[in-house]
């Protein structure tokens, strides 16, 4: 298993080309929706608080179970907000 501090940098990481994904949108593509484009990076921001919180506290007893559930979690949202930006572009 991965140490917290890798896996809050993970994390970081995800969030933040995900975030800055949504800002080039933004800046190639003027013609796009930019309120459900603020709604993405609104999502985003929230994702990343929800998910380093969720890391910081983990819950004592079945911390293996805990771990896979934060990992589907994650993908789960990650791919919503992928699905998101690629959903604006057409």
């Amino acid at each position: 298993m991965a140490k917290r501090r890798d896996l809050k940098k993970n994390v970081n990481y995800i969030a933040s080309e995900l975030f800055a994904e949504c800002a080039v949108q933004r800046l190639l593509f003027p013609n796009i929706d930019k309120t459900e484009l603020d709604k993405l990076m609104t999502e985003v921001l929230a994702m990343h608080t929800e998910f380093i919180s969720r890391i910081s506290h983990t819950t004592p007893g079945n911390v293996k179970g805990f771990y896979k559930k934060f990992h589907s979690d994650f993908s789960n949202k990650v791919n919503e907000i992928i699905d998101g930006i690629e959903k604006l572009n057409k």
